[in-house]
């Protein structure tokens, strides 16, 4: 169950209006970076934890405050939308339908579909995608994915703070970046919680790694066609950051056969051409069906 309060979570003050500026914050709303996003990323997992109530009670919290974040960056948008030059209105009666904003970067749909807010897309009116969302029912592998959402959010926050001189806007941005911060400090704490690196990884953690072909599971293979030595690297030498095996460098070389497929089945339709065997361009369609 969920509660609503009339107040945002932190205030959402716009200075200056600016319609090009709410089409970048959508990219904050609905885009693969987007509030949408990690709020679902974390609200799915806790719907569906199987773990100790704990880490469903803390999914639950964060993906609650996500929807804070989505309605203070809708009021963002529906506010810098006020600003449309000389009025959206004014230039539907006057002249072609704000085509001065559109040119200068303004979404269209903010006045075609939505009458001046926001809506669940991205900076292009791409429709929000639900397959973005990390929900494997493995908590340390979703930890990985929250950090890296709320890494990539942060980055996209960042941007928008540099992209706009209205204090108000900077102010509310700041606010979002600092939680960003603390959500992936709390990812990385719950990683820790479940073990650290050595114990997480690697993830699943309950696969028997003596199921693994040992020669493969701590090699890196390089496909350079120059051959070249190995490198030193920290990712091709030393113990494994998993703690569990030691690093190697290798050149990659094929160790399966050609792949040799039969011929297109008669349901298929393949053309005539391709129904004949490689070896054999004498073979007749109907001696292959």
């Amino acid at each position: 169950m969920f509660f609503h309060d009339k107040r945002t979570q932190y205030t959402v003050r716009v200075d200056k209006p600016d319609p090009q500026f709410a089409r970048l914050l959508q990219q904050a709303i609905g885009g693969i970076e987007g509030e949408i996003r990690v709020c679902l990323q974390y609200l799915f997992p806790a719907w569906g934890n199987r773990g100790p109530a704990k880490y469903r009670d803390m999914l639950l919290e964060t993906g609650t405050e996500e929807i804070s974040h989505i309605e203070m960056l809708c009021t963002a948008v529906a506010l810098n939308l006020e600003g449309a030059s000389g009025g959206v209105i004014d230039h539907i009666v006057t002249a072609n339908p704000v085509v001065k904003e559109i040119m200068g970067g303004m979404d269209p749909r903010h006045y075609l579909s939505t009458g001046l807010a926001a809506m669940a897309s991205d900076a292009n009116g791409v429709p929000f995608n639900g397959s973005w969302v990390v929900a494997s029912g493995n908590l340390a592998a979703d930890m990985y994915a929250n950090v890296m959402a709320e890494s990539t959010g942060r980055v996209l926050a960042t941007r928008l703070w540099h992209s706009t001189e209205d204090p108000g806007m900077k102010d509310m941005l700041s606010f979002l970046i600092a939680r960003d911060t603390m959500h992936q400090n709390q990812w990385l704490a719950v990683s820790e919680e479940l073990g650290g690196i050595k114990g997480v990884h690697p993830i699943p953690n309950t696969f028997p790694q003596a199921e693994e072909p040992g020669e493969f599971n701590y090699s890196f293979v390089s496909t350079n066609l120059d051959r070249p030595a190995n490198p030193g690297a920290r990712w091709t030498q030393g113990t494994s950051v998993d703690g569990k095996g030691e690093f190697k460098f290798v050149h990659g070389a094929p160790m399966g056969e050609e792949p040799k497929l039969s011929p297109p089945i008669p349901e298929g339709y393949a053309q005539a051409e391709q129904m004949r065997s490689k070896d054999d361009s004498s073979s007749s369609t109907g001696s292959l069906l």
